[in-house]
């Protein structure tokens, strides 16, 4: 038998209280570079459209990771993604409505030959799982893909189920 996670109000993390513990803030939500939103509510989830690293709307860095960029830098941009991700879902619904973190996708610009793609995404569930405890921990994909949008090296996209 599994136990249910925890639902907001219900012993559930205080995420805005684990941010600033974190030294971190939620920026705004980045206008959508497309035809899309930030992120859409159906039902008990929140999808996110896939989130850049963009600090203050602009990308830090670009390039494929294995070459131009290192992993190590590539999970810190990962980070960076999961930070964005979750202040689209705050803009939307509120972290505090948060039961859990179901799916991660998690796309890495690689250059030829690099096999590293689950280190990188590690930034962001690692983030998940720091800002939201339990409730963070989710099903992932870590893929690699030739090229992403403005030259990013990383993009994450989340499912999340909410109260």
């Amino acid at each position: 038998m599994t136990t249910p996670a925890p639902v907001a109000g219900d012993g559930a993390v205080d995420a805005y209280a684990k941010l600033t513990e974190l030294g971190l803030t939620l920026p705004a939500v980045v206008p959508p570079v497309g035809s899309y939103v930030p992120a859409v509510q159906s039902g008990n989830y929140v999808y996110t459209s896939g989130q850049l690293p963009f600090v203050d709307g602009k990308l830090p860095q670009t390039g494929k990771v294995g070459a131009e960029v290192s992993p190590e830098e590539a999970a810190g941009l990962a980070r960076l993604c999961a930070v964005n991700a979750l202040a689209a879902i705050d803009a939307l619904v509120g972290l505090g409505r948060i039961v859990k973190i179901v799916k991660v996708v998690g796309f890495v610009a690689s250059a030829p030959g690099f096999t590293g793609q689950p280190a990188v995404i590690n930034g962001a569930s690692d983030l998940f799982a720091a800002v939201l405890g339990e409730q963070g921990r989710h099903a992932r994909s870590a893929v690699g893909v030739s090229e992403l949008p403005l030259g990013s090296p990383v993009e994450v996209e989340v499912i999340a189920e909410v109260a």
